[in-house]
């Protein structure tokens, strides 16, 4: 379903108040990967699992756009909510009943290639995607593990003891919404880290002037800046189905790498102390990039699609 600009541009303001009040960096780091209570707010009061759900199961029948925007605030506040995983499996599976539970806000995980999977350790409903179909895994046993990025909960699920149950899907749909979903929240990832650079130049002074009103630093940001906005337009047009989504996903991971990067430098030694947010953008980014593929490994794939599709 097409849901009007206006409307989108409402949930947006909707999911980035909600976040302004309860995503701080206070909460993001009291959280340790998972804010259970900002989960349920976004899931009961806004509905942002039940999104991209059919209304006959629960949801509100709209597309992956609109997952995407809310994606891009989630990465831009580095919010510890598990969206992307609920979006992967939301476009995993048309079981019914499994939709519902999904769009309750039931903690998903789902097995895309990975050893670790992201809320693994934390989910209650985890699904595979095979070569043959997706598949649910019931009573699979779920192991939290310590990720470098404090603001992304990681686990690894061993299924060898788990019962495996098809179910109806589509595995190349689902590991399409988890390129999209992951462009989107190094979008706003990316703008996360502009947005500090920039403030933090126009605050911090060298001789007697801000550091922003020096020559050298205004383009770098103007770089960063164009970086930023072309990795919103990549995630935007894959989202739209206008852009190969790992090619979207390739751009994006290896554009909010160099803006991270660049945030670091530009703030100067303060950026890695434990205190600043800087560190923990850097994390997220670095986190971003090993999710679902290397960046040459998804240009690769997609430019080899393109050239037999010609």
């Amino acid at each position: 379903m097409t849901i009007h600009p206006a409307e989108q541009q409402a949930l947006v303001d909707a999911v980035r108040s909600l976040l302004e009040k309860r995503a701080d960096s206070a909460a993001v780091r009291r959280a340790d990967g998972f804010d259970a209570d900002l989960w349920r707010t976004l899931t009961e009061q806004i509905g942002v699992a039940a999104l991209p759900i059919p209304e006959e199961h629960g949801g509100a029948g709209a597309s992956i756009v609109e997952s995407a925007l809310v994606l891009e605030q989630i990465g831009y506040r580095l919010a510890p909510v598990p969206l992307l995983s609920s979006l992967i499996a939301a476009y995993a599976t048309d079981d019914p009943a499994l939709l519902e539970r999904i769009a309750s806000g039931e903690v998903c995980a789902v097995v895309v290639s990975e050893p670790l999977v992201p809320d693994g350790g934390d989910a209650t409903l985890v699904l595979a995607l095979t070569d043959d179909g997706t598949v649910l895994l019931e009573g699979a046993t779920a192991t939290p593990v310590r990720a470098m990025d404090p603001t992304l909960r990681l686990g690894t699920v061993d299924v060898t003891t788990a019962t495996r149950t098809p179910v109806p899907g589509d595995p190349q749909g689902a590991r399409d919404a988890a390129l999209i979903g992951l462009t989107a929240l190094a979008a706003g990832c990316a703008r996360r880290g502009l947005d500090m650079t920039v403030e933090y130049a126009k605050q911090r002074e060298q001789f007697g002037r801000p550091i922003g009103s020096f020559q050298a630093l205004k383009h770098r940001m103007a770089d960063l800046l164009v970086l930023v906005e072309s990795t919103v337009s990549a995630a935007r047009a894959a989202a739209r189905g206008e852009l190969d989504p790992r090619a979207a996903a390739a751009y994006a991971k290896e554009a909010v790498a160099r803006v991270a990067a660049e945030t670091i430098q530009l703030h100067g030694g303060i950026a890695i102390t434990w205190e600043h947010d800087a560190q923990l953008m850097f994390k997220r980014a670095h986190a971003l990039g090993q999710l679902f593929g290397q960046a040459h490994e998804l240009r690769g794939e997609a430019l080899a699609s393109y050239s037999a599709s010609r």
